[in-house]
This record gives C-alpha cells, structure tokens and sequence, in this order.
C-alpha cells in the first residue's frame, strides 16, 4: 500500500515536473531563437546553421531553469495533494511524514545528478558543438544580405558595398579589405556572385584595385578579376567561452594551471572564471535537494489549521530565496579567498542539515 502512495506521488510529480520544464525550456528556447536570428540577418549564415545553433542550446537551457521548475513542480504537487486530502490519507494510514520527506529527498538527488551531468557535460558539449558549427560553416547566405545601397559587414576584415542589385548581378561595386594587415580596396562597374565547390568567389568586371601599404600605394586596373571569399571568416564569436569548454579542460587548467586548449590558466582574472565555472557546474546543484526539503515543510501543516496560508507563503518566498542565494553566492566565487569559497560551498550542505535536524526534531516531539 504504502509503495503505491509513493509511486503515485512520484509519478504525478515527475509528470507536472517533465511538462513543466517542456513548455518553459521551448518558450525560452523560442525567445533566444529569435535572438539568434542575427547570424542569419547580420553575420550572413544559413537557416540550417541558425536551426543547428539553436537547436544545440537547448541542453544549456534545461540546465539553468531545472533548479526553478523543480521548485514549482513539488510546490504545487504537494499543495495538490493537500488540497485534495489525499495527504491525510497518507498519514491517517500510517505514513511517517519523515519517511515521506526522505522519498522526496531521494528524487531531488536523483535530479541533482541529472543536474551535474548537464551542468558538467551535456550543456558545455553542446555549446562547444554550436560553436564549432558556426566556426566551420561558409557564408551561405550572403548573398541575401548583399542589396542595393547597402554595407555588408558579416565577413571579419573585409567591407562590402553595392550601390546596386538586379537578381544575381552586382553594379558599382565597391570592397574593402583589411584581413592581411594592409589595405586593399576594390572598385568594379558590375559584378556576380559565384559558388564553386562550395566556396563562394565574387567575380569582378571593369575595374580598379588600389593597394595601400606603409604609406605605399600601388594601383591598377582590370577588365576581369575572381575576389575569393574562402579565406575569410565570419564576424560571429567563434572562439569557445568558459561555459562552452570541457569540464576535464577546466580541471587541469584549476588543478596544474597549464592546459594545452587553454593557454593563460596562470592568468589570475581567467583563472578566477574558471573556478567560478566550475563551481557552479558541481555545486549548484546541491541547492535542489534543500528546495525539496524546504518544500516538504507543507508536510507539517494543513489546510484545516489557521497558519496553513502563512505556512505556504513563508514556504514559497524561503525556496525563492534559496535560489537567489544560489545565483548570487556562485556568481563571486571566482575571485574569493579560498576559505570564503569554502563557506560558500559549504552553505547549501549546512542549511541542509538544520532544516532536517528541525524536521526530525518535529517528528520526534509529535
């Protein structure tokens, strides 16, 4: 008997808790997608690199909000079963509130795992991933972003203006490069775009080239030149953040301050970012199993007795408040004193064990 009240709570629970974070991550997910439209309007990627990219931050995005939807999840499934007296039933048949409250605690480990393993892992992977793919791309959609009066910016070095478009052909056109550490600057009456093997060349008709080096000026004129575009790269960040790069990268850059991906690990600001990281990958989590904890204080009331609102109020605003500290205590652990770092870590573990100390006690003195 006693099985099927917890599968049932568990089940219900881990439904409200998979819908939840579906809808909320998709939302969020819809709203960053727009965001990341850039790379298509601006930076000159195609729809299938913009649908990867997106696609592949959505790991990051169950990562970050999975502390809060759990919260939300347990808060309300067990105010539910309040509400529909089906915790009386539970200790009217002998279920130990404690013993309830350790079931509970048991799925929040198990989403703290989940929880590490995204933090730690997943997440970082698939942003490396995104990266990787906007690196390793072409600028396939160029030729959309070229139109008429227009400055095309999307290739780093490099300026593009066309004073005029008609469908594939370009008139009055006008380059500038600055990629190889000297200025190069293109003048054509009319052009086309071209794409061979997939690398994009600009073909050039009745113009000039002016080359400007250490005050040096070299001119000449053309009556057919090909203006290669493989050798460039787009204006998008290419190169990975701290959250984008491995956890084992970040341990050996904290732990021997070398790394041969990571270069300026003795660097004292680069290093404190990477403990900040890392903290927030491994301990973060330990949050989840004190919201649950804080939540299961509902056990110890109900909606018969005269504090059941006060009780849920101060409920909701501690899990919240929880959470802040959660944010805000990792986001300085960077650049603290190791003993302060210690405290912080330590936090989350210590609150742990007075609210189960007061629950046990509770229990006890019942």
């Amino acid at each position: 008997m006693k099985k099927l009240i917890f599968r049932k709570f568990t089940i219900d629970f881990l439904l409200n808790f998979l819908i939840s974070i579906t809808i909320v991550g998709l939302i969020v997910l819809t709203i960053q997608a727009v965001n990341y439209f850039d790379y298509v309007t601006q930076d000159g990627h195609g729809l299938k690199i913009y649908f990867f990219y997106t696609l592949l931050n959505f790991p990051k995005i169950i990562y970050r909000i999975l502390p809060f939807i759990f919260f939300v999840s347990l808060f309300f499934t067990i105010i539910k079963y309040e509400t529909s007296n089906e915790l009386n039933i539970f200790w009217i048949n002998g279920i130990s509130k404690i013993k309830f409250t350790n079931i509970v605690l048991k799925l929040s480990i198990i989403l703290m795992l989940i929880q590490i393993f995204l933090a730690s892992f997943l997440a970082p992977l698939s942003q490396f991933k995104a990266r990787e793919i906007i690196k390793n791309s072409n600028i396939s959609f160029l030729t959309n972003l070229m139109g008429s009066g227009k400055f095309i910016n999307a290739i780093s070095g490099l300026t593009i203006f066309i004073e005029e478009k008609n469908d594939d052909r370009f008139f009055n056109i006008f380059i500038n490069d600055t990629s190889k550490g000297f200025t190069r600057a293109f003048y054509s009456k009319r052009g086309i775009l071209t794409s061979e093997d997939q690398i994009k060349k600009f073909v050039l008709f009745d113009g000039k080239v002016l080359n400007i080096d250490d005050n040096r000026i070299n001119a000449f004129t053309f009556d057919q030149i090909t203006f290669g575009l493989q050798s460039y790269t787009s204006n998008s960040i290419i190169k990975p953040k701290i959250q984008e790069t491995e956890t084992k990268v970040l341990l050996d850059c904290v732990l021997n301050k070398s790394n041969k991906v990571i270069k300026n690990c003795d660097d004292d600001n680069f290093f404190n970012e990477i403990k900040q990281e890392l903290t927030k990958r491994f301990f973060k989590p330990f949050y989840i199993p004190l919201v649950a904890l804080i939540c299961c204080l509902l056990f110890f009331t109900g909606k018969y007795k005269k504090n059941y609102n006060k009780v849920k109020i101060f409920t909701f605003l501690s899990t919240v408040f929880v959470l802040l500290i959660s944010e805000t205590s990792l986001r300085y652990s960077g650049g603290t004193s190791n003993l302060l770092l210690f405290a912080i870590i330590a936090l989350p573990i210590a609150i742990f064990s007075i609210v189960y100390m007061f629950f046990y006690l509770k229990v006890n003195n019942a």
